[in-house]
């Protein structure tokens, strides 16, 4: 019998596997701490934005998310025209993907970068190359080694999803500077709110001085609207209009527009979700590793944990153990880092319990 088939490469294609949800128990709170999301919710203000939005549900958006790219240009200085919106910034790595990246075409990946890379390069038909890190950080020099004559792109997190570790700004222009003119290199800053190193930068200055490098960024994060998927992205105008013209016309709804322009100019609200995040970031990684646990040093919401390969005290175990307690954290393999979990950084009950929980779990009690 026949029945279509999907173009080449798409079956082998991984399909990206979300974090776990945890199911309520009765007599059991659970703490999700495996999806990255913010422990403190949305901004007041955004939460307000968009419950006024509901009495016109009947309208189209507008069309270019206009309201919330003047929102985004007034906080970091950037011209509008040059911002385009989507549904997270996901869909908009994928318009790259499918405006620059073609069948035979190259991109670059580092071997535990977001797992949408891949999904998107092959997805257009591309081959995707991975390369090494070094101590779990992007490699600059083992990237450039990489590139060929069919490299059209390459994929940088910084900082990195799920290591938590970042390149310094000289180190990203270093690898500008040096990849061919006809590469795009896209910085995902996702996570670049909750940074507070003098040596990082989120890329905006490369992208105003150059025709090849955009940066995008989300509302998933700190300013928690991840139901709401919106993300954007700042270029080169030439960039801008190439995927504007692939773009769904009615990509960003209204609501999720107003909320995430409301949620971007409370920056106080950002400030304290910054500042708690960083505080208990330097607790979980002093209080895990004293337990006896490497854990990989962090500049973002959550912390990357190593566990032993010995019977007892593996990371599956480990993610078994927590979870019956109702924590529930991030397992790795597809990332390829088995003997790992990753930790969204929660509230303070929260991170005080798994590191309650680890040292229960590590001496068998």
């Amino acid at each position: 019998m026949s029945r279509p088939v999907p173009n080449p490469g798409i079956l082998d294609i991984a399909p990206y596997s979300p974090g776990k949800t945890p199911v309520p128990e009765p007599g059991r709170k659970v703490f999700k701490l495996s999806a990255n999301e913010t422990p403190f919710g949305p901004s007041p203000k955004a939460m307000d934005a968009y419950r006024h939005a509901v009495d016109h549900l009947e309208d189209y958006p507008e069309g270019t998310s206009r309201v919330l790219r003047e929102a985004i240009g007034r906080t970091y200085g950037l011209d509008p025209d040059r911002i385009i919106c989507g549904a997270g910034s996901d869909e908009i790595l994928n318009l790259l993907a499918h405006a620059y990246l073609g069948q035979g075409d190259e991109a670059i990946s580092t071997a535990h970068g977001f797992l949408v890379y891949p999904i998107a390069t092959m997805a257009n038909g591309a081959r995707n190359i991975v390369v090494a890190e070094t101590d779990f950080t992007a490699d600059v020099d083992a990237i450039l080694k990489a590139v060929t004559p069919r490299t059209k792109l390459v994929w940088l997190a910084n900082p990195n999803n799920p290591t938590g570790t970042f390149l310094p700004f000289d180190e990203v222009k270093r690898l500008r500077a040096a990849l061919p003119s006809q590469v795009l290199l896209v910085l995902d800053a996702a996570y670049a709110d909750y940074v507070s190193r003098n040596d990082y930068e989120m890329g905006i200055e490369l992208v105003a001085t150059t025709e090849n490098t955009v940066v995008t960024h989300t509302f998933s994060k700190i300013h928690g609207l991840a139901a709401l998927r919106v993300g954007w992205m700042f270029g080169p105008a030439h960039i801008v209009d190439a995927c504007n013209r692939i773009r769904g016309p009615f990509n960003v709804s209204t609501p999720a527009m107003l909320a995430a322009a409301a949620a971007i100019e409370d920056s106080a609200h950002v400030q304290m979700s910054k500042a708690h995040t960083a505080q208990w970031r330097s607790w979980l990684t002093e209080e895990i590793g004293k337990l006896g646990l490497e854990v990989t040093p962090s500049v973002a919401n959550f912390v990357l944990i190593h566990f032993p390969t010995e019977k007892g005290k593996t990371a599956d175990e480990a993610d078994a153990w927590l979870t019956r307690r109702g924590l529930v954290l991030r397992a790795l393999k597809n990332y390829k880092l088995p003997h790992a979990l990753r930790m969204t950084i929660g509230t303070e009950e929260a991170n005080r319990l798994v590191v309650e929980g680890l040292r229960d779990f590590l001496t068998g009690k």
